[in-house]
């Protein structure tokens, strides 16, 4: 009789996603706080909406959204009804407004921070999973709303170890921007594909904007996307917005709306070195309905062949009037800003700016009894300290070793000598990178006397955190 052969799924990530080690979602979380802070210092108040949201409620807003699996991950609950992962946290927030809205102050402001899935074509840096952290203001049409936004989002930056210089706000209007394509033009069919291609300026340059706008444009894979099919005449005519002859555009309607929140923004002294005026910002979601903005990094940082490029946008948003309107038919006006936490925080981790080390780790070895290893190990983490005891091969070497991959800042030896002696012995890690190499017994390790230490049991917590330099 043949025995089966065992069938065994190939370990691997799927396309566009990625795993995430303990110091970046270390750096994540800190980096989330500064955030979290700045935004309640603005009065904002936090709000969670699920992942999943009816795909009908999500709205068509997405590039080439035709079907209800294209540009999102969709599924049929067993009610057969259309569900989708939210590819931003404005819909949903939109749909909870709707919702809530009689019960809601107005404005209403929140923030919330969260995955999002795009099913998109993944490529260097583009996840189709990743943070964004939002902040919204909803019923409200004053400049004053938007304004805020920007301020706050200047701050955040700053909180977040930039300098003023390293980025740069920008604003503009899509009524202004739709008053250009009038002018050249452009029908409603094809302005969403118009504003698509704007959109790509930065990362794409002149040349392949005009591709898009025109006939369509062929990537470095050979993947052809359709552009929106305009003549030449309407190309240059909207081309004029990268140009140096857009004086005489400040005329077209939306235009005022950037001079009121320029206005507010420099009575406050948020001036154009923090937050200025460009009309090359374009937003691609089709839901905005007057003034974007997005937030760049002025530096250059290294893309994964080690090239210095330019990062593009961390953040963005804009007023969107008429999304509630599509649940209750009466228009609310609403304005928010998006940070892409992953990118940003990767372009800051390049920069030096975000450290991306956890908090010191302090291991317990575990030699005659396993109970004192835990005692200790509690000890030093009800003073606040970062400990780990050992639960695994009792053999000294091993657990050096281990202690050496885990990157533990200090062990910790209690040995029958050391507890007879009421003293315990504590090695700096990170000033004996050798230990875990060779060392194999515990009279090699006490040999290497470097960086290393025996100090009363009693005192502990008080040697361990002199030890980490005062981090604690």
């Amino acid at each position: 009789m043949t025995k089966e052969k065992t069938t065994r799924p190939k370990a691997r990530l799927p396309r566009g996603f990625r795993d995430r080690s303990g110091a970046e979602i270390a750096a994540e979380r800190r980096m989330l706080e500064t955030i979290r802070g700045v935004y309640e210092s603005y009065g904002f108040a936090p709000l969670e909406t699920p992942a999943f949201e009816y795909t009908d409620a999500l709205g068509k807003f997405l590039p080439d959204l035709d079907r209800p699996n294209e540009g999102v991950f969709s599924l049929k609950d067993d009610d057969d009804q259309w569900l989708s992962l939210r590819y931003d946290l404005t819909a949903p927030l939109a749909r909870y407004v709707a919702e809530n809205f009689q019960n809601l102050p107005k404005p209403f402001r929140r923030y919330q921070v969260g995955q999002v899935w795009r099913n998109e074509k993944p490529g260097p840096g583009r996840y189709r999973e990743f943070t964004q952290f939002d902040a919204d203001t909803v019923g409200s049409n004053s400049p004053a709303a938007d304004a805020e936004l920007l301020m706050m989002l200047a701050d955040t930056l700053e909180a977040l170890g930039l300098k003023r210089g390293q980025y740069a706000i920008k604003i503009n209007s899509r009524k202004f921007l739709n008053g250009i394509l009038a002018l050249a033009g452009v029908g409603a069919d094809r302005t969403g594909a118009v504003l698509r291609a704007l959109d790509k300026f930065d990362r794409l340059g002149e040349g392949g904007v005009r591709d898009l706008l025109g006939a369509g444009r062929k990537d470095e894979s050979g993947d052809f996307t359709r552009g929106a099919g305009l003549n030449a005449d309407q190309v240059a005519k909207i081309m004029r917005l990268f140009t140096d002859d857009a004086d005489d555009l400040t005329t077209v309607a939306g235009f005022e709306e950037l001079t009121a929140i320029r206005t507010i923004l420099q009575s406050a002294g948020y001036r154009a070195d923090r937050v200025a005026i460009d009309l090359s910002i374009v937003r691609g979601l089709d839901y905005y309905t007057g003034p974007v903005f997005e937030a760049q990094l002025t530096f250059p940082v290294k893309n994964e062949d080690g090239e210095p490029v330019i990062f593009g946008s961390v953040a963005g948003g804009g007023r969107y009037d008429d999304l509630v309107a599509r649940f209750t038919g009466q228009q609310v006006p609403a304005t928010g800003v998006s940070i892409g936490v992953s990118r940003l925080m990767s372009a800051l981790m390049q920069r030096g700016v975000l450290a991306s080390a956890e908090e010191p780790l302090v291991f317990v070895l575990a030699l005659d009894e396993i109970s004192r290893s835990f005692e200790m190990a509690r000890e030093l983490r009800n003073a606040g300290i970062r400990a780990e005891a050992y639960v695994g091969n009792k053999k000294f070497g091993d657990q050096l070793k281990y202690a050496d991959k885990r990157g533990a800042a200090i062990a910790i030896i209690e040995g029958s000598e050391e507890f007879n002696s009421k003293q315990v012995t504590l090695k700096n890690l990170a000033l004996g990178a050798e230990l875990a190499k060779n060392i194999e017994s515990r009279a090699e390790w006490l040999g290497e006397r470097q960086a290393q230490k025996t100090v009363k049991r009693s005192d502990l917590v008080k040697e361990v955190r002199a030890m980490l330099g005062g981090a604690k």
